[in-house]
C-alpha cells in the first residue's frame, strides 16, 4: 500500500513539472476567421474543373452536377365523402 502511495507522489510531481509551459501570448484575443479562411462549393462556368485519380479532398470544389433530379409533380385527391 505504501509503494502505491509513494508511485503516485512520483507520478504527480512528474506530471508537475513536465506540463506544457504557457506562451508569451496567452493574454493575447485570437482574431476571429474571415470569410477568405473558408471554401465553399461554387457552381461557376467560369472555374476549372480538375482532374482527379484515387480518392482526393478538394477544398471548395465547383459543382457542376449532383445527381440525375427530376421534378415530378405531386397530385392528390380528396374525397368529401368519408367512410368513417
Amino acid at each position: 500500500m505504501w509503494w502505491q502511495i509513494g508511485l503516485w507522489l512520483v507520478s504527480t510531481a512528474l506530471s508537475y513539472v513536465l506540463r506544457p509551459k504557457p506562451s508569451a501570448m496567452q493574454g493575447t484575443a485570437p482574431k476571429p476567421a474571415g470569410i477568405s479562411e473558408f471554401s465553399f462549393p461554387t457552381a461557376s462556368e467560369s472555374r476549372s474543373i480538375p482532374v482527379l485519380f484515387g480518392t482526393r479532398w478538394i477544398s471548395g470544389p465547383n459543382v457542376v452536377w449532383y445527381g440525375d433530379l427530376k421534378a415530378a409533380a405531386i397530385v392528390e385527391t380528396a374525397c368529401s365523402e368519408s367512410k368513417w
